[in-house]
C-alpha cells in the first residue's frame, strides 16, 4: 500500500494529471446532472397531462352534451399517449431527446398522427445532448491519451527509466502499479458520480454493474491502444499525435463513415411522406361516391356493417371509415419503412462490434430504452390504444347511440405501464 500511496502523490504533483482527472469528474457530475434534470423535466410533463386532459375533455363535453353527437366526441376529443423515461433514461437520452415521447391522438387516421412526429434520422446518433454517454464515448478516451501517451516515453526522455527498471519491485511491476493506478483513477472519475445517480433514479443494481463493466471495458481499450504505441518507442509528442489521430478515426471518422455506408446500403424514406399518402386517401374519399368507402370499410370491418344505411346528410361514421381506409391503405408503406428502419438499425448496431464507441453508446441506449427499438415499442403501444379508441367510438357512432357527459368518462385512457404489458401478453401469445 505504501507502493500505491506513493505512486498516488506522484500523479497528483502533476498539474497537468491532476487537472485531468478533476476536469473529468466534474463533466462527469455534470453530465449526470444534466441528464436527471432531463429527464425530470420530462416526467412532470408527464404528470401534468392528466389536470390538462380534464380541462380538455371537459370544454369538448360541453359542447358534445347539447348535441348528443358521438361522432363529435370523437373528432374533438384528444386523448394523451406517452413514454415514460425508464430510470437509466438519464445517462444516455438517445432517441428521446429527438423524437416525441408524448403524442395526443384522436379516433382518426392513425398514421398521419404518428408520423407527422417522425422528425428524427432513424439511427444511433454519433453525437448528441451532453450527457453521460457523451462523455464517456466521446471525452474519456482524451483524458486516457493525456494520462497515458507519456507513461513511459516520458521517464525514457527524462533519464530515469533505466534507474526506474533497475529498483526493487520496479520495472514491469511499475508500468502495472502506474497504468493500474491510472485506470482506477479513470474509472472512479466516471463510475462513482454515474453509480450515486443511478442508484437515486432507481436503476437495478444488476444494471449499474452492467454499466459500470462497460466503462472499464472502454477504458482498457483505450488504455492498450495507448500501451501499443507506447511500445513504438516514439517520443511523447510522436505518442499524442497518434493516439489523438487515433480517437478521431475510431469515434468520430469511421462511425460516420460506417453510418453513410449503411444509409446507402439500406435507403429509408420519411415517415412524413406515409402521412401525406393517407391524407391523400382521406382526400380523395371526398370525390367518391359514399357508397364506394362504407363497402370498402365494411369488407374489412364486418362487425360494424349491421349499421343503418347512409341518408343524404352528413354522418361521422362515413368521416372514420374513410379515415380508416386511408390507414389501411398506406399500411403496406408503414411495414415497409419499420422494417428498413429496424434493419438499419441492427446495421447500426453490427458496427458496434467492430467500434468500441459505437458498441458502448448502442449498448447504454439499449439499457436506458431510449434506442429506435424503445421508440418503436412506443409507437405499437400508440397503435394498440387507438384500436381500443376506434373500437369504443365506433359503437356509438355506428349504432346511432347518442353520446353524453357521462359516456367521456368511459372513454379508454392510455397507461404506459398497462400498454406495455398488454404488449408483452401479446408477444407471448403470438
Amino acid at each position: 500500500m505504501t507502493l500505491w500511496r506513493h505512486e498516488l502523490r506522484l500523479l497528483l504533483r502533476q498539474r497537468p494529471s491532476a487537472f485531468a482527472l478533476v476536469l473529468l469528474a466534474l463533466l462527469s457530475v455534470a453530465a449526470v446532472a444534466t441528464g436527471m434534470a432531463e429527464v425530470a423535466r420530462q416526467r412532470a410533463a408527464i404528470a401534468a397531462i392528466p389536470a390538462a386532459q380534464a380541462e380538455d375533455i371537459g370544454a369538448v363535453a360541453d359542447y358534445v352534451d347539447r348535441t348528443k353527437d358521438a361522432g363529435s366526441a370523437a373528432y374533438y376529443s384528444f386523448h394523451p399517449t406517452w413514454d415514460a423515461p425508464a430510470p437509466l433514461a438519464f445517462a444516455a437520452l438517445g432517441m428521446r431527446d429527438v423524437a416525441p415521447y408524448m403524442l395526443r391522438v384522436r379516433a382518426l387516421g392513425l398514421e398521419a398522427q404518428i408520423q407527422d412526429g417522425d422528425i428524427f434520422n432513424p439511427q444511433i446518433a454519433l453525437a448528441g445532448r451532453f450527457d453521460f454517454a457523451f462523455v464517456l464515448v466521446f471525452l474519456a478516451p482524451l483524458f486516457v491519451i493525456a494520462l497515458f501517451h507519456d507513461l513511459v516515453s516520458g521517464e525514457r526522455e527524462a533519464g530515469r527509466q533505466r534507474t526506474l527498471d533497475a529498483l526493487p519491485r520496479g520495472g514491469a511491476a511499475l508500468w502495472r502499479r502506474r497504468t493500474g493506478l491510472r485506470l482506477v483513477l479513470l474509472w472512479a472519475t466516471l463510475g462513482l458520480p454515474f453509480a450515486v445517480a443511478a442508484l437515486a433514479e432507481g436503476v437495478a443494481f444488476g444494471v449499474v454493474l452492467l454499466v459500470l463493466g462497460a466503462i472499464l471495458a472502454y477504458l482498457l481499450f483505450w488504455i492498450a491502444l495507448a500501451a501499443l504505441v507506447g511500445r513504438l518507442r516514439w517520443t511523447s509528442v510522436a505518442n499524442a499525435a497518434t493516439l489523438a489521430a487515433a480517437w478521431l478515426v475510431l469515434v468520430l471518422i469511421v462511425p460516420t463513415l460506417g453510418h453513410v455506408v449503411i444509409d446507402r446500403l439500406v435507403p429509408v424514406g420519411q415517415g412524413a411522406e406515409i402521412a401525406l399518402a393517407q391524407r391523400e386517401v382521406v382526400n380523395h374519399a371526398w370525390d367518391i361516391p359514399r357508397a364506394a368507402t362504407m363497402r370498402r370499410f365494411y369488407a374489412a370491418h364486418p362487425e360494424w356493417s349491421d349499421s343503418p344505411p347512409l341518408g343524404a346528410d352528413f354522418h361521422y361514421k362515413w368521416y372514420l371509415a374513410f379515415h380508416q381506409n386511408g390507414d389501411e391503405a398506406v399500411a403496406p408503406r408503414a411495414r415497409a419503412y419499420r422494417a428498413a428502419l429496424e434493419r438499419r438499425d441492427r446495421a447500426g448496431r453490427a458496427l458496434g462490434w467492430l467500434l468500441p464507441s459505437v458498441g458502448v453508446q448502442a449498448l447504454l441506449t439499449r439499457l436506458a430504452r431510449t434506442d429506435l427499438a424503445a421508440q418503436l415499442a412506443y409507437q405499437d403501444r400508440i397503435r394498440a390504444f387507438h384500436a381500443r379508441l376506434r373500437s369504443f367510438y365506433y359503437d356509438y357512432v355506428f349504432h346511432d347511440r347518442p353520446f353524453g357527459r357521462a359516456d367521456f368518462g368511459r372513454a379508454p385512457r392510455f397507461d404506459d405501464r398497462a400498454e406495455a404489458r398488454r404488449q408483452s401478453t401479446s408477444r407471448a401469445i403470438g
